[in-house]
């Protein structure tokens, strides 16, 4: 039978329902992503914001009130925001929640119609513009705007609640299906926008919520292996799912593909296919190697094979988890004394949190990229350092929003310096004063932050094109800004190679960081080409340890 109304325990039943639908859909969300280097997966940044808002949900009683519920999905969003998928989708959520909650609503009852969830609609998507200093078309603020048009539109038609919430997601959809149109880097990779592909499992979420309308099954599931379960050696125990991963482009009529993934479904599991117009990006996890692949040439030509041992990598991922929480752990210890004002950063590698604390860090957050911390994360390290004004280093770009929430929970004083890099992160920490406050050492330090030039050394996750041109995964990448700037076969390779475009002539210092994937001989290298080609400058090498990236740089 269909809702026309939802009370506080449907709204609490389309949250679970929409936490269990980003979890299915986590592995499809997360392949969307397009740009080559190692970062905080779309799909789980967004299940992880959502967890925290059904763990807030968990903790009410069964009969806690519209106004009660709202304000947990509110809280519960807002601390475990990860990564800018996960802020903007919980400004989604906190617009959404601040509508639904009795007071000022047009429905006294405190029940949910079709007006109210247009509202709701319309002020998440001011909400999520309002995150995002400079908005993109072709993303997720894109569909939660056109979903709420829609929306709002039906409702001034004089729909009700099934109506509302159906033009909503017919929109949203159409919406999505655009993305690659406003967005180059989509049409490119030929996928649509993974945020948005995110927020419309919400509207699904509502459809089942209100008319019991199944979820849309995922194209990809991906159920982690846990260490514990994994066989010493590989002997493709079918009782632990399958064991290899195939990927590659494949050129072949469009009409032949749906054989093809019928083929594909007889031969594995967690099976993706997209692309168009002959030519396809096929992904699928089986123990049968040769089946994968002969499937491809029966319909048309495979190529860029790549093969993965998903028993390996999740031991990696266990083994790197089992990293973090020791480096959690061994971080939350002595805070210092008491001064006016102090620096929280965000690093991994236990090398680099030295440095930091060297140079008068109080607490580091373990993140970065693929790690990236909540807002609750850094709400207790400001909490637990003995300060009244605190300055925040996230040192790293998916992490700025996040940090910016903080300010607004805690009676101290937060200020950001929007570093973007561990090499920004130590230089404004050079402008620090522990006696001044957070909005001066702002000032100071986000200028000392501007003044080094920094670059990152890491390696493609993913095949990729741009302005540098085709890349490939395994390639070597030197990036500064964001952006790509050398794609080389070696670290040593990228790393000059990006130096050779980043030194100038004024330039006094180089700071070389390297990684737990950096080799001596190779940083030995680097350092004596720095030598040849620019004799002139100090070079200071220090070891980080950090994962994913051999090589930061600094250069001052």
């Amino acid at each position: 039978m269909t809702a026309h109304s939802l009370d506080a325990n449907g709204l609490r039943a389309l949250m679970g329902t929409f936490r269990d639908a980003l979890v299915a859909h986590r592995a499809t969300l997360n392949l969307l992503n397009v740009y080559p280097v190692p970062d905080g997966d779309t799909g789980s940044n967004m299940t992880m914001t959502v967890d925290s808002v059904c763990a807030d949900l968990d903790a009410l009683d069964q009969g806690a009130d519209m106004d009660t519920v709202a304000a947990a999905i509110a809280h519960g969003s807002l601390m475990g925001a990860r990564g800018n998928s996960g802020v903007i989708l919980s400004q989604v959520l906190r617009g959404l929640s601040a509508a639904f909650s009795p007071v000022g609503a047009t429905d006294p009852t405190g029940t949910i119609d079709g007006r109210l969830l247009a509202d709701g609609m319309a002020a998440a998507s001011t909400a999520a513009y309002g995150a995002v200093m400079t908005p993109v078309e072709g993303t997720i603020l894109t569909v939660v705007r056109e979903s709420a048009e829609a929306a709002v539109a039906a409702a001034d038609d004089g729909a009700d609640l099934l109506g509302v919430a159906e033009a909503s997601r017919t929109a949203g959809g159409e919406s999505l299906a655009r993305t690659p149109e406003l967005l180059p880097v989509l049409a490119e990779a030929g996928v649509v926008d993974a945020g948005g592909s995110g927020f419309l499992l919400l509207l699904d979420a509502v459809l089942t919520t209100i008319d019991g309308r199944p979820i849309p099954e995922p194209v990809e599931v991906a159920v982690p292996l846990s260490i514990d379960d994994r066989p010493d050696a590989h002997g493709g125990d079918p009782g632990l799912g399958t064991q290899y991963e195939v990927m590659y482009f494949l050129d072949a009529p469009d009409e032949a593909v749906e054989g093809f993934k019928e083929a594909w479904a007889a031969l594995g599991d967690s099976i993706v296919v997209v692309g168009g117009d002959g030519v396809w990006n096929c992904h699928v996890h089986t123990d049968d190697i040769g089946g994968a692949v002969e499937a491809g040439i029966a319909v048309g030509r495979p190529y860029r094979i790549r093969v993965t041992d998903l028993f390996d990598e999740v031991k990696e991922q266990a083994e790197e988890q089992a990293w973090v929480r020791e480096s959690m752990a061994a971080d939350q210890g002595d805070v210092g004394e008491a001064v006016p004002c102090a620096v929280i950063a965000v690093a991994n590698g236990p090398g680099i949190r030295d440095i930091f604390r060297s140079l008068g860090v109080r607490r580091v957050v373990l993140g970065g990229q693929s790690m990236n911390p909540s807002t609750a994360d850094l709400l207790a390290a400001v909490e637990a350092v003995p300060a009244n004004d605190v300055v925040l280093l996230p040192n790293n770009g998916n992490i700025i929003a996040v940090a910016g929430q903080v300010d607004a929970q805690t009676a101290k004083t937060v200020r950001v310096v929007p570093t973007r890099g561990i090499s920004e992160g130590f230089a404004s920490l050079l402008a620090y004063d522990p006696e001044g406050t957070a909005e001066d050492n702002l000032t100071s330090m986000a200028g000392a932050a501007d003044a080094v030039v920094a670059g990152e050394v890491t390696v493609a996750v993913r095949d990729s094109s741009g302005d540098m041109g085709e890349i490939t995964e395994g390639d070597h990448l030197g990036l500064t800004g964001g952006k790509v700037r050398v794609v080389a076969d070696t670290a040593f390779d990228a790393t000059t190679g990006l130096l050779a475009e980043l030194v100038e002539e004024d330039h006094e210092i180089v700071t070389v960081i390297a990684g737990e994937d950096a080799d001596e001989a190779t940083t030995a290298a680097v350092v004596a080409w720095l030598a040849t080609e620019h004799p002139g400058l100090d070079v200071e090498v220090h070891d980080g340890g950090q994962p994913l990236y051999p090589y930061y740089l600094g250069i001052e």
